[in-house]
């Protein structure tokens, strides 16, 4: 038998603290129509059709109730700092924080939200709910620029998604592939 050695295990305590982490840049519209975008790093896919995301007050929501839609962009290497931006600038003290981020808007054809002109992918979302700061959106379109795909299907090292670090404060590169999902465990059938 294999002498295995023993790991002490570190307790953090019950704080959302999980790996790989996506940045999500969400894309509204005001009443007047201007676009304005926030960072949101706790969300994820729930269904083939729905996103799910944690979003407490913020001029984001206010849009949200008033368009009932929005867009999730992947924050992208090339884009980190004006993503970074959008996250910790307030769009109720910057009114203008989408121009300020550099960040450029084309209305989305599928919902009534901005598609961010830097940020190559977009889910374009309709809203389902938005109970105890818990956003449920349909997913309408999935779009992405041309210049990120690859024989018909989104190129990873192209698009070069980011990740946040929740234990470091900190955005890292999607590293390299290591797998082939749905078939590399079938060698141990």
């Amino acid at each position: 038998m294999e002498n295995k050695a023993e790991n002490k295990r570190v307790n953090f305590g019950a704080k959302p603290l999980m790996y790989p982490q996506p940045v999500l840049i969400i894309g509204t519209y005001d009443e007047n129509g201007v676009p304005n975008a926030m960072n949101a790093a706790w969300g994820i896919t729930t269904d083939f059709n729905e996103i799910t995301i944690s979003l407490s007050d913020h001029k984001t929501t206010e849009n949200l109730k008033i368009k009932k839609a929005f867009t999730v962009s992947m924050a992208t290497e090339d884009q980190v700092v004006a993503c970074d931006y959008v996250g910790i600038e307030s769009g109720r003290k910057v009114p203008d924080k989408f121009k300020k981020a550099g960040f450029h808007a084309t209305k989305s054809e599928f919902v009534d939200a901005p598609l961010i002109d830097e940020l190559p992918l977009a889910l374009e979302c309709k809203v389902k709910s938005y109970d105890d700061d818990i956003l449920i959106g349909e997913i309408i379109n999935v779009s992405a620029d041309e210049s990120v795909v690859t024989d018909g299907a989104v190129d990873i090292k192209k698009l070069r998604p980011i990740s946040f670090d929740p234990f470091g404060s900190a955005y890292y590169a999607v590293g390299e592939k290591v797998g082939n999902a749905f078939k590399d465990g079938a060698a141990l059938k």
